[in-house]
């Protein structure tokens, strides 16, 4: 119960301070107190997500979504161990899985895509499209939350409870997976967009 209390206070943060940024101070702004729907809150967090993950998508060369960390990138004795660590491809693969995971449980509607046919592919072409792909499926999902029902309970999404927690946790998910694929562009010597 923590967990879920501690993921809406950070949506609910982030979403506040989205807006405050948007609003600044200029005219037209609106005026202090006015209520933001939840689906453009929860929305402008997913838009950011998705500007920053693909960029660091599109600045990653084609012929290094092979590229996973390795012992050899490291000094010998740190004792860490690699097996298993995704690939910069498996990377983008698995957020784009994962929208599709975690926005079907926040709309209910079955994904528009082969989501797991999406874990085989490696080429940047295709993961470029599924990844965008899974980002419309997201915007529309986030789309059908509404103040009535942004803290109803669902089903579906590992026992995270309400449509604004699971759409949150899809955004944090996903910049902890953007932070790691940043250090795999580092890695090949380039540099992240946001550092720019």
């Amino acid at each position: 119960m923590r967990f879920v209390r501690v993921i809406a206070a950070l949506v609910l943060g982030g979403c506040s301070v989205l807006a405050s940024a948007q609003m600044g101070s200029g005219a037209g702004a609106p005026a202090a107190g006015a209520k933001m729907a939840p689906s453009k809150a929860v929305d402008d967090m997913l838009t950011l997500y998705e500007k920053e993950l693909t960029g660091v998508v599109e600045a990653m060369p084609a012929e290094k979504f092979g590229f996973a960390p390795s012992a050899t990138a490291f000094a010998s004795g740190q004792g860490a161990k690699f097996e298993g660590v995704r690939s910069f491809a498996q990377q983008v693969a698995h957020l784009a899985q994962t929208n599709y995971f975690f926005f079907s449980a926040v709309s209910g509607a079955k994904p528009d895509a082969d989501v797991k046919a999406i874990g085989s592919m490696t080429s940047k072409d295709d993961l470029l499209a599924a990844l965008a792909k899974s980002f419309v499926y997201a915007h529309s999902a986030v789309a059908t939350i509404t103040p009535q029902n942004a803290f109803d309970e669902i089903k579906g999404a590992d026992g995270m409870k309400t449509r604004v927690t699971v759409a949150g946790f899809a955004v944090a998910h996903g910049f902890d997976h953007y932070g790691q694929m940043v250090e795999y562009l580092r890695m090949n010597g380039v540099v992240p967009p946001g550092s720019k």
